[in-house]
């Protein structure tokens, strides 16, 4: 973690990170849709993140 990290204590918290994450990705023109491996070595577990647009409702943000 780095200085300018914040530490993550809550799913709401977690579900801000990602959506800042793939505004910024989407802002510079990546592709954010697919799977996405995430390998951490051997002290954190590894995870595989797959990302699908979805068709947005009347209630979003």
């Amino acid at each position: 973690m780095t200085s300018e990290e914040i530490p993550l204590t809550s799913k709401a918290e977690l579900n801000a990170e990602l959506k800042a994450l793939l505004r910024r990705a989407y802002e510079n023109g990546l592709d954010v849709e697919g799977a996405f491996e995430c390998r951490n070595g051997v002290e954190h577990p590894d995870w595989d993140v797959i990302v699908t647009e979805v068709e947005k409702n009347d209630h979003t943000e």
